[in-house]
């Protein structure tokens, strides 16, 4: 009767029951996601995982950090893969890797596998997101991935109570906030109170402050920056709102075995080998002054003459291109003439400055100098600029720095409520861009096929 629940890693479990075993968003590369490295740190046994004997494999969205070419590519392609994705082309890439199985969920539309029931449910975010609901001979645990709830879906989701456990994304993360840091707000260090009261609705026996469960690189500032939320601040939180409801804290490859009885540690998961302290805490520091970007291009690796040409020549003509190419900006701010100017370090802290004129839907380069006040920057490594190119790397992890610099005292007025997103860099490289970071891996992953068939 018992229900036994193991975190693999930031999303990832396993469910297993004497009749099934079944994965959710698995993860098995340390780093993931190009920069996301576990903390607490831990190693893949990659060969046990090749071993695995999955009954189904449930991927909750499309994120690289829950669905990645390169771990799921560890796993039998015989498994039945089912994922809750709005565009067909990401199912078409699964099959492409080998899986022959692959099933597009349907919200509120019930999976069994073996004696395990699997129910999507709709996130705030219903063209990206879902949750998973599990059931289990009279156990109820809801897994809210990293979404949020909507209100609707959470009176759904009370009327299917009790709930036995629920697992609750606790970070908040800052990815807007790191991108412009002298002029983001002052950082909230406690749960959103809508949170608090989304799980004393649902008032569960057991929670998991859930998702991340991850760091930047050792040397990166985001480290103290992008989790404003301890574990410690979560226990608390919890235990003063819902005194009833124990918190659980599981590390990667930590098991426990949950049945209407109660709860217990069970046998962990052997191809996760924990490395280090595993009991580690957030540690967010307000006061921190971020380093200039041209000191953090200096931690990448130079590119090739081949791969600089690569950037140098989309900023020339690409970049203008894609701006002409797509709607206007929606973005009050610019409606007006801007002069945006765009720099790239390399690896040596060299500067490679351009500037535009953006008009409407016009973008042209301006040479030498000019009367016209810059009205936007935008900085990034030039390491990065080219990952984003060729390699699918996101917005997060690129390092940009938008609009650190001291505009005149009417932009300034103006500037300040403009939207971050609408960097036209960010809208360049990714507006209507889907899969680039599976597309990169898939390509990748075939490419090391045939080198070996060779």
């Amino acid at each position: 009767m018992s229900l036994k629940i193991s975190r693999i890693l930031h999303a990832g479990y396993i469910f297993e029951t004497g009749a099934a075993k079944i994965a959710f968003d698995p993860i098995f590369e340390n780093p993931f996601s190009r920069n996301c490295h576990a903390f607490p740190s831990v190693q893949f046994d990659l060969k046990e995982i090749n071993e695995l004997q999955l009954s189904a494999i449930f991927i909750s969205h499309y994120h690289d950090d829950h669905c990645s070419m390169e771990s799921l590519n560890l796993l039998d392609k015989e498994t039945p893969l089912y994922m809750f994705c709005i565009h067909e082309e990401m199912f078409t890439l699964i099959r492409e890797l080998g899986f022959k199985n692959v099933f597009s969920l349907k919200l509120n539309q019930s999976v069994r596998i073996g004696d395990i029931e699997v129910i999507p449910r709709r996130a705030l975010d219903q063209d990206v997101d879902s949750l998973f609901q599990i059931k289990h001979q009279g156990l109820n645990v809801l897994n809210v991935v990293d979404s949020w709830i909507d209100y609707s879906t959470l009176d759904l989701l009370k009327s299917e109570g009790p709930w036995d456990m629920v697992l609750w994304p606790f970070q908040t993360m800052r990815e807007l906030d790191v991108i412009a840091p002298s002029r983001a707000l002052e950082a909230s260090r406690s749960l959103p109170p809508e949170w608090v009261q989304q799980i004393k609705t649902l008032n569960p026996k057991y929670i998991v402050p859930s998702s991340c469960q991850f760091q930047l690189e050792p040397w990166s500032w985001y480290n103290k920056a992008f989790f404003p939320i301890t574990y410690k601040q979560f226990q608390k939180e919890i235990s003063e709102a819902l005194p009833g409801t124990e918190v659980v804290r599981l590390n990667p490859g930590v098991s426990v075995e949950i049945n209407t009885g109660g709860i217990k540690q069970s046998r962990s998961l052997a191809w996760i080998k924990p490395l280090g302290e595993q009991n580690v805490d957030y540690d967010f520091d307000p006061a921190l002054i971020p380093p200039p970007t041209q000191d953090i291009a200096r931690k990448f690796p130079p590119l090739s003459e081949a791969e600089k040409s690569r950037v140098l020549e989309y900023c020339q003509k690409e970049l203008i291109e894609k701006f002409e190419s797509m709607e206007p900006p929606q973005e009050d701010y610019f409606l007006k003439t801007r002069r945006w100017r765009l720099t790239l370090f390399d690896n040596d802290g060299k500067a490679f400055e351009f500037n535009y004129l953006l008009k409407d839907s016009s973008a042209e380069i301006l040479e030498g100098s000019s009367s016209i006040p810059i009205g936007w920057t935008t900085e990034v490594p030039l390491f990065k600029m080219y990952a984003a190119l060729e390699l699918g790397e996101s917005l997060t992890s690129m390092y940009v720095r938008i609009n650190d610099f001291p505009f005149s005292e009417k932009i300034e007025e103006e500037i300040q409520y403009a939207d971050i997103v609408e960097d036209p860099l960010i809208r360049c490289l990714f507006n209507g861009v889907f899969g680039a970071y599976q597309k990169a891996q898939l390509k990748e992953i075939q490419q090391r096929n045939g080198e070996s068939e060779i």
